[in-house]
């Protein structure tokens, strides 16, 4: 269906991708798996004759019908954000259905939309429909695009972190999904950190390393024997990370009371999606808040951060009610409760230098002097792992985990009270992420004052929190110690995020079954 020959691309002088080669067959899925940054995205967007800015490309790449989807890794970014959700199926949809008669089309792309949204796990689909993109989770945007994808109808689909932000359950629906487009026909090429999901998925695996393969063969064999080095460290790091931290019994910094989020449909109807009597943040604490795709997460934090306005109740610093709206808060008050977004590169302006955007945080909401506030964010920056050189250049000559690290950085020189990281941890490979959780534990015995909100789907990357709070359907379901609501849930729903996990996760190389 498709074919990648001996594929070079250079950027600023710098191969980025050397030398690789694929093939993909109908039917089959062939995964891609490394570091962010490892050139694994690159290769993918060469099926679709996309390429960097600049860059100077050599190699062959073959399609057989010409026609390739894909599935972005960060989906907010290709769906217009002046359109509802309806109005951008409906754009493909209908052209699905030109050739029907004309009174029929209509009932025709209905029908399309309906089952494209089932079988991309959206089954409330039909009530998203007049929502815009900015009023869905994360997941549900990956979700929509994926729609986009089966309404189209391709012969090969591209699925860029498919399952990136998305809580056990639907993770395994959507391993289901992609196992049926490939017993459809359909070859797939899985972009992915994800190992249980490769594992359940992939027919032949390929392992990226500094833009080449440094190791491929058949699935099941990379996983018993691995033969180099970087593929076992990967298998390593996926094994967990660590125990949880013990609970602590600071004072309170941020309080809930009382909080009903909306969103709004339309310009008359709303529909309430988060309720949460309280919830109480102690200094020094590591909090995690975890639920399936759409439980409110998301929501929650944006209250929070002062970035969704429409709910009654309060959010207390220190006692003291913020303003609903980020407009409304002064510096300090925006400096003290700092967001780091899912979407790393939406978050950052495209045209100015990394360091610059980073610096800059310093200087609007500390006065920081500007040659002091760019000393400190190359400081901040390298104890991240990012380089000088690598921070001078803009945002697109970056990988979205090294821009997730730098809008880790960014939030950091705020110097804030409260750090809320949205799903940060959910593009990264395995090694990546247990050094990023290593990083958030390390911050919070460095900086007494500074306590975290950790928005996750993955209870493995819960588990590094000293505390959990389970969200379902926008009610605060259970709360307590990590290692209590991992090991002994109390309430049916945790129970079962525990359980699909666990099934999920792949031991002794057997692959869960998909259906």
């Amino acid at each position: 269906m498709a074919e990648i020959r001996d594929l070079r691309v250079e950027v600023d002088g710098l191969p980025i991708v050397d030398g690789v080669g694929l093939r993909l067959r109908a039917g089959q899925v062939t995964a891609l798996v490394g570091a962010s940054g490892s050139g694994k995205t690159t290769t993918g967007l060469a099926l679709l004759g996309e390429y960097p800015a600049g860059a100077r490309v050599a190699g062959e790449v073959r399609v057989a019908d010409g026609l390739v989807g894909y599935v972005p890794q960060h989906p907010g970014a290709v769906l217009n954000p002046a359109r509802r959700v309806g109005a951008l199926l409906s754009d493909i949809a209908r052209g699905q259905v030109r050739a029907l008669p004309r009174a029929g089309r209509r009932a025709a792309a209905r029908e399309r939309i309906r089952q494209a949204l089932a079988l991309a796990q959206l089954p409330e689909g039909e009530a998203l429909l007049g929502r815009y993109p900015h009023q869905l989770s994360g997941g549900q945007q990956q979700r929509v695009v994926l729609a986009q994808a089966l309404l189209a109808g391709a012969g090969v689909v591209v699925a860029d972190e498919p399952t990136t932000g998305q809580d056990a359950v639907t993770k395994r629906r959507v391993v289901g999904e992609l196992a049926a487009l490939a017993r459809q026909g359909i070859a797939v090429l899985l972009l992915s950190h994800d190992l249980d999901v490769v594992r359940a998925l992939a027919d032949e695996v390929l392992v990226m390393r500094g833009g080449r393969v440094v190791e491929a063969g058949p699935a099941e064999r990379l996983w018993r024997a691995p033969e180099h080095r970087w593929t076992a460290e990967l298998l390593a790091a996926e094994a967990g990370v660590g125990q949880s931290p013990p609970a602590v019994a600071g004072r309170p910094v941020l309080e809930v009371r009382g909080l009903a989020a909306r969103h709004r449909a339309g310009s008359r109807t709303a529909t309430e999606v988060l309720r949460l009597p309280e919830l109480t943040l102690r200094a020094g604490e590591f909090l995690a808040v975890v639920g399936r795709s759409g439980s409110g997460k998301t929501t929650l934090a944006r209250c929070l951060a002062g970035l969704h306005r429409d709910f009654r109740g309060e959010v207390r610093l220190d006692g003291t009610a913020l303003p609903r709206s980020l407009r409304s808060r002064t510096r300090a008050q925006l400096a003290a409760v700092q967001y780091v977004f899912q979407d790393a590169r939406a978050a950052f302006d495209e045209h100015r230098p990394v360091l610059d955007q980073v610096a800059r945080t310093a200087v609007r909401l500390r006065g920081a002097d500007p040659g002091q506030a760019v000393a400190e964010a190359l400081r901040t920056l390298a104890a991240l792992g990012l380089a000088e050189e690598l921070v001078r250049r803009v945002p697109g000559r970056l990988s979205g985990g090294e821009l997730q690290r730098a809008a880790l950085a960014r939030a950091l020189l705020a110097r804030p009270r409260v750090l809320i990281c949205d799903e940060i941890t959910s593009g990264l490979d395995a090694v990546t992420r247990r050094g990023l959780l290593d990083t958030l534990t390390a911050l919070l015995h460095d900086r007494p004052e500074l306590s975290l909100v950790l928005i996750t789907h993955d209870l493995a990357t819960a588990a590094a929190a000293a505390r959990i709070a389970v969200l379902d359907g926008g009610e605060l379901v259970e709360q307590g110690p990590a290692r209590q609501v991992l090991t002994a849930p109390r309430h049916a729903f945790t129970a079962s995020l525990v359980e699909v996990a666990a099934d999920l996760t792949v031991r002794d190389g057997a692959g869960p079954a998909v259906g």
